[in-house]
């Protein structure tokens, strides 16, 4: 009987180890937010030819515009260059 206890206690111990160690899931962004990310990374990182995206950007790197993108989602479509912007034209 004592056996059974022990492998008992060990087999909870083990699941609840398990459960806890598990990452917590990711919560999906809205279609809002990702059209304004989507954007602003266009404004941020213009195309060196309009029209044609395989061209490039004349600003960054495909790695950059990644940074920014993320930079966008995690503070909610709030960027620092979006509230400088506003805040010189309502100095004028």
């Amino acid at each position: 009987m004592f056996a059974n206890w022990k492998f008992t206690c060990v087999l909870v111990a083990l699941i609840c180890t398990l459960f806890g160690v598990l990452p917590d899931r990711a919560t999906a962004i809205t279609a809002e937010l990702a059209r304004k990310c989507s954007a602003l990374t266009a404004k941020q990182f213009p195309p060196r030819e309009p029209g044609n995206p395989a061209a490039g950007s004349a600003k960054g790197s495909g790695s950059d515009q990644r940074a920014f993108y993320s930079k966008c989602v995690a503070n909610d479509g709030k960027i620092d260059n979006e509230a400088k912007s506003s805040d010189k034209s309502s100095d004028k």
